[in-house]
């Protein structure tokens, strides 16, 4: 299973990524020439290699004439892949990227998807990265992502709205759930390209899995920091299947330890509540929840439990002693075995709709539309959101029907 791992010492760009992917081999000359399929102009391509505190390292940069470039929205956007001479998983992959990063657009400035004006996130340097980065990862035969916690960088950034606080606001919705830590220089590290594309694509965030590493690439930033390599590194290799694997499970299965944090609570006010569900996940955490527990003195209260990955675990027990009225929590450490989940985009009568499909080797267990796709699509129709899911689940189904018989007919 030939996989990368980002490893976002200094955060992550689209042209740090793409950078990264020219160092582990990806052809420049091949790269350029499929992206002057998108039919974009105004805009010059270079690749040149720099060293960052010593390490030598590809800065790869996209030079726009900004007079030329009209303003853009994702329909614009994904007209220009979809018309493109690429291959599908690369169209797929790059019109998800930005998908995610018009729906966060949306949530920062109060509006919907389709109605974001993209501005530095839709020019022509972040379509050129984000296609970019999907040719590369094509050309290196790349099939799963792993990426480690991110770098994001203090102070503030300068934008077409103005002057934002790091992260951008933009950026900070598309890391929602993912460990992050704010490092101690100032500037931006992480992008809202370089961030839609890991949190695309990536499955896990955290240690680097077990890998036979093949190459390793680096991707220069464009500031050089004395004394700080500024650049992202990459590894592509081989992910290990684990010797201590029950013969009952099957290759795609992941056997995980995993962090349980509980705490038991009586007296504090229920609006807090919603508060620590909100931090826990900002920290890392894979789940929270609560259940109602009769306590001492016949008092109504709640065990608060959070589920965690064993790095991230600290953070969270800190925050809820901080946050909480609790004087202390219990944590210990348990087993979790999952299936194997990715992220398909599916046409419905709606719109397109992103699919949960879980998975044990080849066999499809189960799936599910996304709520917050089937709710957008069942607000701007003005159709029931219970029809907007069942188009969505048909038209997986039928997906899933079709390719059964096309794999019975080739056999």
């Amino acid at each position: 299973m030939h996989i990368v791992y980002f490893d976002c010492f200094a955060g992550v760009s689209g042209d740090m990524l793409v950078g990264a992917l020219i160092d582990l081999g990806a052809d420049f000359a091949s790269l350029t020439r499929q992206l002057s399929s998108l039919g974009l102009k105004g805009y010059e391509l270079t690749s040149k290699q720099v060293t960052r505190n010593g390490i030598a390292a590809i800065k790869f940069d996209v030079e726009v004439d900004q007079r030329e470039q009209p303003a853009r929205k994702l329909a614009d956007v994904c007209k220009i892949i979809g018309e493109a001479a690429l291959s599908d998983r690369v169209k797929t992959l790059s019109v998800r990227v930005f998908e995610r990063l018009a729906e966060a657009e949306a949530r920062v400035h109060g509006t919907t998807p389709d109605q974001v004006h993209f501005h530095e996130v839709g020019a022509v340097d972040s379509i050129i990265d984000t296609v970019g980065a999907m040719i590369g990862f094509e050309l290196l035969g790349v099939e799963r992502f792993f990426c480690s916690p991110l770098r994001l960088g203090i102070g503030f950034v300068e934008t077409e709205h103005g002057r934002l606080p790091l992260p951008a606001p933009a950026t900070a919705e598309l890391l929602r759930h993912v460990p992050v830590y704010s490092g101690d220089l100032e500037g931006e590290f992480v992008t809202p390209t370089g961030a839609a594309i890991v949190t695309t694509l990536c499955e896990e965030f955290g240690a680097m899995p077990l890998m036979t590493v093949d190459r390793v690439g680096y991707g220069a930033g464009t500031r050089d920091p004395k004394g700080f390599p500024n650049a992202l590194r990459v590894f592509v290799g081989e992910l290990e299947e684990r010797a201590n694997r029950s013969a009952v499970l099957s290759n795609s299965s992941q056997v995980e330890t995993l962090t349980i944090i509980e705490t038991n609570i009586d007296d504090m006010n229920p609006q807090a509540y919603g508060f620590v569900m909100e931090r826990a996940f900002e920290l890392g955490a894979l789940d929270v929840f609560m259940v109602p527990a009769q306590m001492k003195k016949d008092r109504p209260g709640v065990l608060l439990t959070v589920l965690s990955k064993p790095e991230t675990a600290d953070a969270i027990i800190d925050m809820l002693l901080i946050q909480t009225t609790t004087l202390g929590v219990r944590y210990y450490e348990a087993k979790r075995r999952s299936l194997e989940r990715t992220i398909e985009t599916i046409d419905t009568e709606y719109g397109r709709v992103r699919i949960k499909v879980a998975r044990d080797g080849a066999r499809t267990l189960h799936f599910q539309p996304e709520y917050d796709d089937c709710a957008r699509l069942a607000i701007e129709s003005g159709a029931p959101l219970i029809e907007v899911q069942a188009a969505a689940n048909a038209a997986y189904r039928n997906k899933l029907m079709a390719e059964q018989s096309t794999g019975k007919a080739d056999g």
